[in-house]
């Protein structure tokens, strides 16, 4: 078995995937950058490679069953072990977030919105959960979103209101329950269960130079819950150390 904590990112190839499996492998944690392109995986594990980390590249569409199933095998059979479970895979709707249009949401836009967001997230971590429950402290982090909070959006004056785009807020919603409520199955476990705001970010989904957080500082959410002591929360909704409002 390898000696080392292992965490597995998805969405690793870039942005706050990719930042956050540099800064847990700074940490000293063996990181697996996995992505829809095993190119794309391999070569963001280069360069943390070329750093000096310990890093490995994967292909994982994280809506593909068979190759959730592909990653679990490779995280059994290559290292034996995972400690972090990273869920930093996500979906927008092809239309921007910048245009709300509740009402003429279709079927077809919350089944791919939900698949990535919501789906993939539960199915995968079903997948792998057996690993997670073999270590000594096991560590979930959902990548949701301030859009997913109810409270938030129901604020008077309605600050969110550029950004209420029914079906990604109604996916983070979800997320965040899946959150609470696998942290109340595993209360009793080693494992934590957390889910992230990154913040808005400089990123390619996340709005580009309009948005107001560097990718390191959007990473840190994610990075510091992936490294909570045994004393730390489960079942929280946090931003740079602070609990959210559901």
């Amino acid at each position: 078995m390898h000696t080392q904590q292992v965490a597995l990112i998805t969405g690793a190839n870039r942005g706050i995937g990719f930042e956050t499996a540099k800064q847990l492998g700074e940490q000293g944690i063996t990181v697996v950058l996995a992505a829809r392109q095993l190119a794309a995986a391999q070569d963001a594990a280069a360069q943390l490679k070329g750093l000096g980390l310990d890093a490995h590249g994967i292909q994982l569409d994280v809506t593909k069953p068979a190759e959730r199933a592909a990653a679990a095998q490779f995280l059994t059979d290559t290292l034996g072990r995972l400690d972090v479970l990273i869920n930093n895979a996500g979906a927008i709707p092809k239309e921007t977030l910048f245009v709300p249009r509740t009402i003429e949401t279709t079927p077809e836009e919350f089944q791919e919105i939900f698949d990535t967001n919501l789906f993939s997230v539960v199915a995968l971590t079903r997948e792998v959960l057996p690993l997670l429950r073999q270590s000594p402290a096991g560590r979930i982090v959902n990548l949701s979103s301030n859009l997913g909070s109810l409270t938030e959006h129901a604020q008077p004056g309605n600050p969110l209101g550029p950004f209420q785009v029914l079906s990604y807020c109604a996916s983070k919603v979800a997320l965040n329950m899946f959150t609470v409520l696998l942290a109340h199955e595993l209360a009793d476990t080693n494992i934590k269960v957390n889910s992230a705001h990154p913040g808005w970010v400089k990123t390619e989904i996340g709005g580009g130079d309009v948005a107001q957080l560097t990718v390191p500082e959007g990473s840190r959410t994610s990075v510091e819950l992936a490294l909570l002591g045994a004393d730390g929360p489960t079942g929280h909704f946090v931003h740079l150390g602070q609990d959210l409002p559901w």
